[in-house]
């Protein structure tokens, strides 16, 4: 039982520090504290929700739909990033991708995208789902707001570019999951 413990608690920091590193990039954004607030509990309760239809669909499925969750999250980080990074160079307010509306559940689903992967393999394993999901949501909740926080400071000292290096950011996690080493 304590082995289970540590182990899932090892995969929700895990899961978190994903959410923590694209959240630094999102943060570089004009937040308010109220946004960064929602955004938070957004992610935290796609972390819940997630891998709970990954552990129900992983007793029905192969581990092959893992992989292409992974691709999947990939490809709207990658998506998110190109975005920011052509906003920051036009000086319009209004932008067609915020981390507001549909485009905070696409933030929100695409870094939980991976807890969904390994909620199918956990779904094989049979663990102690309350657990797991609990500390997933809470990992990744807390680390995306320290994500956010930092950010959000170091879009003081950056002023017009942090949009642009907040897109890279994400571009960068992107490939990372859409060409893994």
């Amino acid at each position: 039982m304590i082995g289970e413990i540590i182990t899932l608690a090892m995969m929700a920091f895990a899961l978190g520090m994903d959410a923590f590193s694209v959240s630094l990039g999102m943060g570089l954004l004009r937040l308010r504290l109220k946004q960064i607030a929602y955004i938070g509990l957004t992610v935290g309760f796609f972390h819940i929700v997630m891998p709970l239809a990954g552990m129900a669909i992983g007793r029905l499925l192969s581990v092959q739909l893992g992989h292409m969750a992974t691709y999947i999250g990939g490809a709207l980080l990658f998506i998110l990033g190109v975005q920011m990074v052509i906003a920051s160079f036009h000086h319009e307010q209004e932008r067609w991708l915020r981390p507001v509306g549909i485009g905070l559940f696409l933030f929100a689903f695409s870094v939980s995208l991976d807890s969904f992967s390994v909620g199918l393999s956990l779904g094989i394993y049979g663990v102690e789902i309350v657990f797991a999901v609990i500390a997933f949501g809470l990992t990744s909740m807390v680390l995306t707001w320290m994500g956010l926080l930092l950010g959000r400071r170091f879009q003081r000292w950056l002023g017009t570019y942090s949009e642009a290096l907040g897109g890279a950011i994400l571009l960068l996690f992107a490939c990372k999951l859409l060409f893994p080493l």
